[in-house]
């Protein structure tokens, strides 16, 4: 599976701070239990990544709507 293919899969997701100092992104779902720990500067890191695909998304959502008009 990549990031192009669609997924009937549902999973909870939950962010945070841990106290230990570390940000944790949760990952829950059927079959799955997946605590992820980054620092604080990876997870920074990440959420650039995270913001850099959502205008990239935002970019070919439009694209694909002038293409229909």
């Amino acid at each position: 599976m990549g990031i192009n293919s669609e997924s009937d899969i549902s999973a909870n997701l939950q962010i945070g701070p841990t106290d230990l100092g570390m940000v944790r992104i949760y990952l829950a779902g059927d079959g799955v239990d997946l605590p992820l720990d980054f620092d604080p500067d990876e997870a920074e890191e990440i959420a650039e990544e995270l913001r850099t695909a959502a205008q990239a998304a935002r970019k070919l959502a439009q694209a694909g709507k002038n293409r229909k008009r």
